[in-house]
């Protein structure tokens, strides 16, 4: 009896179950392969065998898993070839030496993987190449019987002559390219429409050379390397790599790009890690993107006239003229592949849309994109995401000759910072409608009609192959292009005819037929391909001068880039007059068209202007321009005291970007000009002159003075004080650090002082009996760690003087700083520290972030008062195998890591953000993070050692550099400014600004909740 009572309630919780699981599945667009997934401990959902239950598709589609460890690991980038084989590139070699991993000696492998029998499954395994220099590639591109391998320093092209899948030769494409065994280096290379490659590198990039090591020149002439360009940059080449252009420069990491038919270009960038600023980008050409300044390299961090409200919008330098806007921005992520998705197996919501790889937050993306004036905007769709398993990281995606999609999967605890925590895994999965089969239709290159339809495939390689047989074909091949590029009813697969005809002899008859077309998009493919034919852009521009489209227009523009003939300005001018003031997009194109040029071309718009400042337009126009011809109407905007001042910001910004004596006089007269003496407006307009022309003007030097005593005690005053080397202001220095020993502001006071001469003031106060004051300076320049502020506290220290109160609290001043913990253990070492003193020497090192420091300290201690307490440590099956309380963990996270680490807006902006932390690593990567900090360093915050002339040595993260300044951040929210002539050496550590051993200052339960709380912060849907 009591069996089949229990029968029936079984059976009825699972009926129960799955009305649930119907119930949630109908009121959701996403469809959930399986549930089981949360009945599965840690070790099965490791499993092969059960990839796909963490895993949500998209409804409408189905995923299976093609292929899995062992037969490849850690795979970086794919490519899918014209038979539908998947090419991969391992990496199991990827940063072994930080990762505590024996590399393999015989190199990483390229793999092919074919699925001979159609069921979708790739059985079938071969090696293409292995070799010891094939150490973590990032790129693969198989172009016919060449395979591009991207792996800095070098783009190896390795030809198959013989057909038989294996390598036979390879020689050098590029070479001298920064980011060695790093992410920010050399990525993968796609085949656009036009029959032309396009690739780009991340931000260690840096140079570009050919393959006999000579650097490469742009388009202009130029060389490609940091002299003009700025961080990562994007590029275009013939398929032999000569005629190399730079459309694109000042990404942070812009990892893989891609190319639609019309030849728009599309990728996507990573922002420095946990500042929630991933972006999608549209590349207009020639654009500058806004990672660093674009006059004076500085990060988005360093303080700036008109910062914006948001730091996922300051990332970008996104209120300054010159920077390209955002197609979208998506928040935290690792961003990978990138792909435009032209096919029609797909739902409809994925056709002619992006798609995305994102490792960080665990999932494949579409973002449909929609038009808006000369740019546009885009959504966000999920496709694929491991809602239950963190460890899904998808590296790339590919699309399949049959329309399906193809995605690789990294497969790791952890992603960036170039940590890996698994070696053995890696997956590829299939994504399509129906994935019962995956069998490949041989295409027919041999006739014109055949290749005609090969050109239709939504395969790169197939329309790679299509493409160069058309080509080849010639005239033969024109009749069939002629009746897809005039009768197709599809846009897109018009353009993909247009490329060959305009490429072939005459086709400027086709880039004419192009320019009349109704369709926008095709008139800007023609114009784009009117440029890379080299015509005389004038006339066609002027046929198109006023078209209604404004991304027709747009391209208009960027063909009058560097035009020096007479028509061009005229031109620029007739375009820059429909301007709407409101279209970034516009405003950026005027000014990339007007590169080199401004004076001409702002002439002559002011000439059909008399007013320019009558409209928002306007207004726009001038704040955008490089010439001293807007000067003074910048002047008069900055100075237009009808608007608030905030809104004025943006102008006074402007003035950075301008060059000239003629820059001087106009701030100059606008300090005159100022008779109310606005003590905000002259602060403004002081900071953006150079010293040298505010100490010969009268009126400059007198509203100086009044806005350093306006802004006393605040760091606008710090600032002011350092640019014009104040040293009549060394009292109210002193009073400063006194008052704020304990803030950034009043550390960075008595640095200052020291700075300007100060020190008689300091050795002042230490003469008085004013114990608040002097425990005040001795804690403000304890953390100042230069050799002078070293050398007064111990001076004081080992002075044989009654005061030993004072003595005491010098010695434990003097390890507040890095130079000042190394100078505590000479004096410790070498018996220099009096025995009644080194309790207090000791004591000042307890706060180091160098463990080994802190333990070498300890071992000084007389034996009758060392108390070391008793390490804790936890393994991460018994972190596991506890219940972690999310609000103890809160406490312990603010106790131990806000002092380098933000939530939201608590804690210091020191390391990386951690907000939405829970959204990119699982519980077993954060645990490592913790207890091996040096283990993977996210790219930006390495720490740095930077021995100063005067014999100090500072330790921090390099917050911003420029030629003249390096700004350093420590933890605790102090900033530090440097000027270069005063640095000796500066090289990078190993060690993470992150203390090794935090872990074992936690119990184990506090281990296991900060490691919870860590686990919820995730990103808000």
């Amino acid at each position: 009896m009591k069996k089949n009572l229990y029968s029936i309630a079984l059976a009825l919780l699972i009926i129960t179950t799955i009305m649930l699981i119907k119930a949630c599945s109908s009121a959701s667009s996403h469809q959930v392969y399986d549930l089981a997934d949360t009945l599965l401990n840690e070790n099965q959902k490791r499993l092969s065998s059960n990839a796909l239950k963490g895993l949500v598709i998209s409804s409408g589609l189905k995923i299976q898993t093609m292929a899995t460890e062992p037969t490849l690991i850690n795979p970086t980038n794919i490519d899918v070839d014209e038979r539908g084989r998947v090419w991969v590139t391992e990496a199991y070699n990827y940063r072994f030496q930080i990762n505590n991993n024996k590399p393999k000696i015989e190199g990483d492998r390229i793999l092919i993987l074919e699925d001979k029998d159609g069921n979708g499954s790739l059985e079938t395994s071969k090696v293409f190449y292995q070799g010891p220099e094939i150490n973590a590639p990032l790129g693969i591109s198989v172009l016919g019987n060449r395979v591009f391998i991207s792996q800095s320093p070098y783009v190896w092209v390795f030809h198959d002559d013989d057909g038989d899948d294996k390598a036979d030769r390879k020689e050098i494409l590029f070479q001298g390219i920064g980011g060695v065994q790093h992410d920010h280096g050399m990525h993968s290379f796609t085949f656009g429409p036009d029959g032309k490659l396009y690739f780009n590198f991340g931000n260690s990039g840096q140079t570009l050379k050919d393959k006999n090591n000579k650097v490469v020149l742009d388009q202009d002439g130029d060389e490609i390397g940091p002299g003009k360009y700025r961080e990562g940059m994007v590029f275009r080449s013939d398929p032999d790599g000569s005629n190399v252009e730079c459309l694109g420069h000042n990404f942070r990491n812009n990892f893989e790009l891609a190319v639609d038919s019309y030849g728009t270009i599309w990728q996507s960038d990573n922002d420095d890690d946990g500042n929630r600023g991933v972006r999608i980008n549209y590349v207009m050409e020639y654009g500058n993107y806004g990672y660093k300044d674009e006059v004076t390299g500085a990060s988005w961090q360093a303080k700036r006239t008109n910062l914006e409200d948001s730091i996922p919008l300051r990332h970008w330098h996104l209120n300054d003229p010159g920077v390209v806007p955002n197609l979208l921005q998506t928040g935290a992520g690792s961003p990978t592949g990138i792909l435009l998705y032209e096919g029609n197996l797909l739902p409809k919501v994925f056709q002619n849309q992006i798609i995305h790889s994102d490792p960080g937050p665990n999932v494949v993306r579409s973002y449909p994109t929609m038009k808006n004036g000369a740019g546009y905007t885009a959504s966000i769709v999920n496709i694929l995401k491991g809602e239950n398993d963190q460890w899904f990281r998808p590296s790339d995606v590919s699309i399949a000759p049959d329309g399906s999609l193809i995605v690789a999967d990294w497969y790791d605890p952890g992603v960036g910072g170039h940590r890996v925590g698994d070696l053995q895994r890696g997956r590829i999965y299939r994504i399509a409608p129906d994935v019962s089969s995956y069998k490949i239709t041989k295409q027919n290159y041999d006739t014109p009609a055949g290749a005609i339809n090969a050109l239709l495939n939504p395969n790169l390689a197939v329309r790679r192959h299509a493409w160069i047989a058309l080509h080849e074909m010639g005239k033969e091949a024109v009749p069939e292009l002629e009746k897809l590029w005039r009768k197709a009813a599809n846009p897109r697969m018009r353009a993909r005819a247009f490329w060959v005809l305009a490429k072939m002899p005459k086709g400027e008859k086709y880039i004419n037929e192009a320019l009349k077309d109704t369709n926008p998009d095709l008139r800007i493919t023609g114009l784009r391909a009117a440029r890379q034919l080299k015509l005389d852009m004038i006339p066609l521009v002027k046929k198109l001068v006023n078209d209604q489209d404004p991304q027709v227009r747009r391209e208009c523009i960027i063909a009058l880039r560097h035009n020096k003939l007479d028509e061009a300005a005229e031109l620029w001018a007739i375009l820059a007059n429909q301007y709407d003031g409101t279209d970034r997009w516009y405003l950026e194109a005027l000014g990339i068209g007007a590169d080199r040029q401004w004076d001409r071309f702002l002439k002559a718009y002011l000439q059909k202007n008399e007013n320019p400042l009558a409209n928002a337009a306007g207004r726009d126009i001038i704040w955008r321009s490089r010439t001293e011809l807007a000067l003074p109407f910048l002047a008069k905007l900055a100075s237009d005291n009808q608007y608030a001042m905030k809104s004025r910001l943006r102008y006074f910004r402007a003035f950075d970007f301008q060059t000239g004596p003629e820059k001087s006089k106009a701030l100059l007269k606008m300090i005159d000009d100022n008779l109310t003496g606005n003590i905000e407006f002259n602060r403004l307009a002081l900071h953006h002159l150079d010293s040298k022309a505010t100490l010969q003007s009268p009126n400059a030097k007198k509203a100086l003075m009044a806005v350093i005593h306006a802004t006393a005690g605040q760091a606008d005053y710090l600032d002011l004080v350092r640019q014009y080397e104040l040293q009549t202001e060394n009292s109210n220095l002193l009073a400063m650090a006194i008052a704020k020993s304990n803030e950034p502001v009043g550390i960075d006071a008595a640095r200052l002082l020291l700075e300007l001469k100060g020190t008689s003031l300091i050795n002042k106060v230490f003469l008085s009996n004013d114990k608040n004051q002097i425990n005040s300076i001795l804690n403000a320049i304890g953390s100042v760690g230069n050799a002078e502020s070293i050398g007064i506290l111990e001076k004081i220290s080992l002075q044989n003087t009654e005061n030993m109160e004072l003595r005491q609290q010098a010695a434990e001043m003097i390890g507040k700083s890095r130079s000042g913990e190394d100078r505590t253990l000479e004096l410790l070492r070498t018996k220099k520290a009096p025995a009644e003193l080194i309790p207090y020497f000791v004591a000042g090192l307890k706060g180091s972030r160098r463990k080994a420091v802190v333990d070498e300290s300890l071992t000084f201690l007389p034996e009758s008062i060392k108390n070391i307490k008793q390490k804790q440590s936890i393994t991460l099956n018994e972190l596991l195998a506890l219940t972690g309380n999310t609000k103890n963990g809160a406490a312990v996270f603010k106790k131990s890591c806000t002092v380098c680490h933000q939530v939201g807006q608590q804690g210091y902006d020191v390391g990386p953000r951690l907000t939405e932390i829970g959204s990119k690593l699982p519980k077993e990567a954060l645990f490592d993070a913790i207890i091996n900090p040096s283990a993977g360093i996210s790219f930006g915050f390495e720490t740095w050692q930077i021995d100063m002339n005067d014999g100090s040595s500072l330790m921090g993260i390099i917050a911003s550099r420029t030629k003249t300044e390096i700004e350093l951040k420590f933890p605790g929210g102090i900033n530090q400014k440097i000027y270069t002539n005063n640095i000796k050496t500066i090289k990078a550590m190993t060690e993470s600004m992150m203390p090794e051993g935090l872990h074992e200052t936690m119990t184990k339960q506090e281990m296991t909740d900060i490691i919870q709380y860590m686990a919820t912060l995730k990103k808000k849907e």
